[in-house]
């Protein structure tokens, strides 16, 4: 007899600790992992709804989100050969093409005006000249330059104007 309760309790021990088991292991796979950084992609909008992630930046100039790089790219007049885009300039200019936005990297945009066609953009002491493409000039030494080649402007959606 002594024998007979030695075993249920053995066996009983078993299916316990199992229950056991499968109970721990279902905590754990059913614990939910949150996420160390809580931020949403896309929700980088300034204060104007341009989305920086997708290459958007607000154009004082036009009114709405542009993509800088779109407009004439010129290169830095130490680096003329550069590759790397984030030290280059752009501009865009408006409609009428009396008024030019420059983006230099990491500054905030400004307005240069022209007052008249052939003249260069002018805005404190920096000049936007129309020499074999355009050069950026500023307190007289050129700062960059670029041969006046224009981007896809891209403006709203990620779709080139003109195209489907």
């Amino acid at each position: 007899m002594y024998k007979k309760i030695t075993l249920i309790v053995l066996i009983f021990t078993v299916f316990i600790s199992c229950k056991l088991k499968d109970d721990a292991s279902d905590e754990v796979a059913n614990k939910k992992i949150q996420p160390k950084d809580s931020t949403i992609v896309g929700a980088d909008q300034d204060e104007n709804g341009c989305l920086a992630s997708a290459g958007y930046t607000w154009s004082k100039l036009n009114k709405e989100c542009v993509r800088a790089f779109t407009g004439i790219q010129l290169n830095p007049a130490a680096n003329v050969a550069t590759e790397d885009v984030t030290l280059c300039a752009y501009v865009l200019f408006n409609s009428n093409a009396d008024k030019a936005e420059v983006f230099l990297p990491d500054e905030k945009s400004f307005i240069l005006t022209r007052s008249a066609e052939g003249k260069p953009w002018v805005f404190n002491e920096y000049q936007l000249i129309p020499k074999n493409g355009y050069i950026l000039t500023k307190d007289g030494t050129t700062i960059y330059s670029g041969d006046g080649e224009i981007g896809n402007k891209v403006t709203g959606s990620d779709n080139p104007e003109g195209q489907e």
